[in-house]
């Protein structure tokens, strides 16, 4: 099991390869589909000079996400005595984010990508040129990975995102994952693609 807490370094991401299972510990934030498409569309390409709220938001960004990581999470959570809480944080399916996933990376950069099922070729050679690694989290373990966050530090875009879709700022404490991505260009996604391919392909022939 490597260790591994925010900021990381790229000397760090070079020494993990796919299969690496990882606890992740420091700062995050979670980012589901509205917070992917307003990082990419009103703070990474939108032009200068960007309004107050929006620069402030990504000035805020840049002083815990370099280095750090992103989980793709819309969670469950409730609010005791003005202080957030997680009940249930399982991973959102990534592949919808392969649209904004390389530039986001790029932009902000992060080392860690979090979420289930893999991402496609954009997001692998960001993973690559940027140096991060996707982890794939748990599926179907919500309250366990809840149980990782130790703390919530802040949450913006609330109002207009609403609860699951805004983003989430948090303190992670040994979150579980496996490397499936890595940054020297492998992806246990594709492979295992390829094994279904050639195992079907043999079904085929043989019926």
């Amino acid at each position: 099991m490597r260790h591994l807490t925010t900021p990381i370094s790229e000397a760090e991401i070079l020494s993990l390869h796919a299969g690496d299972a990882v606890e992740l510990s420091g700062i995050a934030t979670t980012g589901r589909d509205a917070a992917h498409k307003y990082l990419v569309e009103k703070l990474i390409e939108a032009p200068r000079p960007l309004s107050p709220d929006d620069q402030a938001l990504y000035d805020e960004l840049m002083t815990f996400l370099p280095g750090g990581a992103i989980y793709h999470c819309g969670p469950i959570v409730r609010n005791e005595a003005g202080r957030w809480h997680f009940v249930s944080a399982g991973p959102t399916t990534s592949i919808r984010e392969e649209i904004y996933q390389d530039k986001v990376i790029a932009a902000f950069g992060l080392r860690v990508v979090i979420g289930k099922g893999g991402m496609g070729p954009r997001t692998l050679a960001a993973c690559q040129k940027y140096k991060a690694v996707y982890l794939h989290a748990i599926g179907g373990a919500g309250v366990q990975s809840a149980a990782a966050v130790a703390e919530v530090l802040d949450v913006f875009k609330k109002e207009a995102f609403g609860l699951p879709e805004a983003l989430w700022k948090i303190r992670f404490a040994k979150f579980a994952g496996i490397v499936t991505m890595d940054a020297h260009g492998k992806s246990l996604h594709d492979d295992l693609a390829r094994k279904f391919d050639r195992n079907f392909e043999k079904v085929v022939k043989e019926s």
